[in-house]
């Protein structure tokens, strides 16, 4: 079964000392698997420990990951003093350089990008790992489950798409031989007759477009990430249509070919949504 791209899982927790412990997580379209962190400050190390879990379950879209960590007691303030010491030395030049007499307040030392910070000790940070890889397992089973959901309702549409194709292609097929034998029949020679079927017969084409209809109806029951295979056979599909439309000699089988065109066309705007 197909699985979409889109879908949202998210879950909370308390997880001692640390606090509250939130984690979102959101995909959507893209054309491989693209991972967007947010973590808070001081927990970048998670990084690659999270984005390998998602590997592990998400193989195509763009996933953003929120975690917010909210309350605990295991913080302490970290003031970057050589950061700061430089911060003031450059104020100092800049005074001097400009002749500026404003003295620099406390209040805009402290909120220089850098001067403060939230520590946590080093051990008690490795300890987050076990309980924030529950939180995200359960909340990549919830991002999963949506885009399961979504894409079962995807295959759905694709597949009464992909019917109606059959239908319209065997109303297609049917018009075709009439035209054919109606069109011989005013022709004298063998010759006249050859050059027709030549310019305009499109048995191989009909047969080559009901063979990507039925393996892509065929490749909707299976599972995996199959969106850039679905999205291969529908151009083939949409280049025997065209080849088609181009050799008609008929009104009726080039409106039919039209709504062939459009089809396949809603079919591959749908296939950007699938994984």
């Amino acid at each position: 079964m197909i699985d979409s791209m889109t879908g949202f899982g998210g879950r909370e927790a308390k997880i001692l000392p640390f606090g509250k412990i939130c984690i979102e997580l959101r995909s959507s379209n893209h054309k491989f698997l693209e991972t967007v962190l947010h973590l808070p400050e001081g927990f970048l190390f998670l990084e690659d420990r999270i984005k390998k879990e998602i590997e592990a379950k998400i193989k195509r879209g763009r996933v953003t990951c929120v975690v917010n960590i909210i309350g605990g007691q295991s913080s302490s303030v970290f003031i970057n003093r050589g950061l700061l010491n430089n911060y003031i030395l450059a104020l100092r030049e800049i005074k001097k350089l400009f002749g500026m007499k404003d003295e620099v307040s406390l209040d805009t030392l402290i909120h220089l990008p850098g001067v403060l910070s939230l520590e946590v000790n080093t051990i008690t940070k490795v300890r987050i790992w076990s309980g924030l890889k529950t939180l995200l397992h359960q909340a990549l089973n919830d991002l999963v489950k949506m885009r399961q959901k979504e894409g079962r309702a995807l295959c759905v549409y694709l597949k009464s798409r992909a019917e109606a194709l059959k239908t319209s292609l065997g109303m297609l097929k049917t018009r075709f031989k009439k035209v054919i034998q109606d069109k011989m029949a005013k022709l004298e020679s063998d010759e006249e007759r050859i050059n027709f079927l030549k310019d305009t017969d499109i048995t191989e084409e009909t047969e080559r477009l009901a063979f990507h209809i039925q393996n892509f109806i065929n490749k909707l029951s299976q599972s995996g990430p199959l969106g850039k295979e679905l999205d291969f056979i529908a151009q083939e599909m949409q280049r025997e249509a065209n080849t088609i439309g181009a050799k008609s000699c008929d009104a009726l089988i080039s409106n039919r070919v039209v709504n062939i065109k459009s089809q396949i066309e809603k079919i591959r705007e749908q296939l950007q949504n699938i994984e």
